[in-house]
């Protein structure tokens, strides 16, 4: 063990805290979302919530008791999504809305970069001017450029100018490009020409671009095939060959995420035996290809990057737990002691790095912990921490979360994880089946605020990764959680009746909680088997796949969508909206009137439909709010309301 390790102590609270509103401090959003450590690894920026939608960046230097304001958004609409230190002394974020115009809500978003005291503010994106549309994105970091202080490479989307009256200079350039770009005084120099058809680019860490990608696109319609064909350029080259093609619909060919120059490969995502694998391709001109790492049973999820060079040291996936394989030996070693250093939080997770990667930005947490912020410095061999994720639930005694399986109707064992309140000894409770959204995503065992609320309230909670959940490879997904719905409601529903069977709920007191599509499962849950679940809460849910497939439409990728959701009868029979009258629970519905993801018309039109067929159903919208509902006051009120509507449906 490291003389750290030894050294340190973690103190345990003696009682636990009691919360007056625990809606609120669960509620409450995370005081950390997007940290980043300075080059010299002194200081840390970070996104910290304010009042309302306020989100405020702040910058600290490490060890330090007090934090200075940079900049702040007031969510409405725009909204800050990250910051990163560009030098010691400036940082770049970007910042995010929802725009909506008469047809229509759509994304916008904007890079600026500004000094720490929130002076010389600076956007980076294509200069605005009378005579063009406005541009919906600016375009995004590819290398952060550590040699040159305050300058980075960014892709640009250029929107073209319309008609200036007698003059012929009109600037026509149009589509992703990619420049150099100073964040102090502005000054770019173009590297990449834009091309319409260009969608990412892929720089070596080092300033050199080495792959660009373009969308294909269906016909005459314009709009954004499933297709990604991918181009390098070989080492002292500027001429694009061709590398190949990945297809995101069918999750087909090479997905390439990291270029390591001095290796002269890219790192990147491909199937292998029915599951997602890192292959690593040298970027010569035979493509030379290695299988880098496979897991036997589940997915590679990501790769483990470090530091403005984002540079590879790892791989990492789940099984009942989240595991990272470190490529690089000194972080192996390095994450052993700070696990040994650190009980009750075996999730440790290096965020980033100084340049010299002697300072490291390290966040440990746990299923019972939300999570802790710490820099550690490999010299002095002392780990520092800086910040708590969630300090309302401080010393608040949080809930045990177990790994089971459970039988499917046709003897499939379905993977979850089971919730259980604080000191219960797990036997008759009240519960909640929650099963996740996507469908193509899976949850894992870490903390989620949603089922410790419900659990610190007394509920167990079972969430299901059921068929058509990501992680557990092709036969896993089956075609997805739309197209298959029978497969992946009855797994959700076979939780239900497995919680029953084991005698941890009582069979009249089982209810579904579930956001997005997990909100389209637990309604669809009603119609498959009105009655299994005595109360029903969805968090924006999808409701009517023909509406899905058609609101999806207004966007560039509509196409995708639809042929994603399929056509033909499972989508009338899959559409809780369609069949409310089978619904015999009672409904409690959330929805923000800004959501894209899944538009307010799909939980208006679950509202209504109940509402015609008798049932009981209320909808509680929340003006200016996305799909995600990232706002404390918001969350605070419906985790109120899902509690009391809960115990009112199932008599407790």
């Amino acid at each position: 063990m490291s003389a750290f390790a030894a050294a340190l102590v973690v103190a345990t609270p003696v009682s636990a805290q009691q919360l007056d509103n625990p809606a609120e401090a669960f509620g409450s959003r995370e005081a950390v979302r997007s940290i980043a450590l300075s080059p010299s690894g002194n200081r840390v920026v970070y996104l910290g919530p304010g009042p309302g939608e306020e989100t405020r960046a702040y910058v600290a230097d490490v060890g330090a008791s007090r934090s200075q304001i940079v900049t702040l958004t007031d969510g409405d609409p725009m909204e800050l999504d990250w910051c990163r230190f560009v030098s010691e002394d400036r940082v770049v974020c970007q910042i995010y809305a929802m725009v909506q115009d008469p047809h229509q809500i759509y994304p916008v978003t904007r890079l600026f970069a500004v000094d720490d005291d929130g002076s010389d503010a600076r956007t980076l994106g294509q200069r605005d001017n009378m005579y063009r549309n406005n541009r919906q994105f600016d375009g995004s970091i590819i290398d952060w450029l550590p040699d040159e202080e305050g300058v980075v490479m960014m892709t640009r989307v250029y929107v073209p100018e319309q008609y200036r009256g007698a003059t012929r200079v009109v600037d026509d350039d149009e589509g992703l490009g990619v420049v150099r770009i100073d964040t102090v005084d502005g000054d770019f120099n173009r590297i990449e020409r834009p091309i319409w058809q260009n969608v990412r680019f892929l720089s070596d860490g080092h300033g050199t671009v080495r792959m660009r990608a373009t969308i294909s696109v269906r016909g005459a319609t314009g709009m954004a095939g499933a297709n990604r064909n991918y181009y390098y350029r070989l080492p002292d080259s500027n001429a694009w060959r061709n590398f190949g093609t990945y297809n995101g619909l069918e999750n087909t060919g090479f997905l390439p995420v990291a270029i390591d120059r001095d290796l002269n490969a890219v790192y990147g995502f491909e199937r292998h035996n029915g599951r997602d694998a890192v292959f690593r391709v040298t970027l010569n001109e035979t493509l030379d290809r290695e299988l880098v790492y496979a897991h036997p049973e589940v997915d590679v999820s990501r790769l483990v990057r470090i530091g403005r060079e984002r540079r590879v040291i790892g791989v990492g996936y789940s099984e009942d737990e989240n595991v990272v394989e470190y490529f690089d030996p000194e972080y192996r070693a390095l994450h052993r002691a700070l696990v040994s250093a650190l009980p009750g939080n075996p999730q440790v997770t290096f965020l980033d790095a100084s340049d010299d990667e002697n300072r490291l930005l390290v966040r440990a947490g746990a299923a019972t912990s939300p999570g802790r912020y710490y820099v550690f410095d490999k010299t002095a061999q002392s780990l520092n921490e800086i910040l708590l994720a969630r300090p309302e639930l401080e010393n608040v005694a949080l809930a045990e979360v177990l790994p089971v399986r459970y039988p499917a109707t046709d003897g499939t064992m379905i993977p979850a994880y089971l919730t259980l309140p604080p000191g219960s000894d797990g036997r008759n409770l009240p519960a909640i089946v929650m099963p996740h959204g996507g469908p193509e995503s899976r949850t894992t065992l870490g903390f989620d605020w949603l089922p410790q609320f419900f659990a610190h309230q007394g509920y167990a909670v079972l969430q299901p990764n059921f068929r058509g959940s990501y992680g557990y490879g092709d036969q896993w997904l089956v075609e997805n959680g739309f197209r298959s719905w029978e497969t992946a409601i009855g797994d959700v529903n076979d939780g239900a009746r497995w919680l029953i069977s084991e005698g941890i709920a009582n069979a009249d007191q089982i209810a579904g909680v579930g956001w997005s599509y997990g909100g389209y499962a637990v309604l669809q849950s009603g119609v498959l088997e009105p009655g299994l679940l005595r109360a029903i809460v969805a968090v924006a849910p999808v409701t009517d796949l023909p509406a899905l497939r058609q609101d999806a439409m207004a966007f560039s990728n509509g196409r995708n969508v639809a042929e994603y959701i399929g056509s033909g009868p499972h989508l009338t029979a899959g559409s809780p909206a369609r069949h409310a009258d089978r619904i015999t629970a009672p409904v409690l519905l959330f929805h923000g009137d800004q959501d894209i993801n899944v538009d307010i018309g799909q939980g208006r039109r679950m509202h209504d439909r109940l509402n015609d067929a008798g049932r009981v159903s209320e909808l509680i919208v929340f003006e200016g709010l996305d799909h995600g509902l990232r706002d404390s006051d918001a969350r605070t009120r419906m985790l109120e309301r899902s509690d009391s509507f809960l115990r009112e449906a199932l008599g407790l």
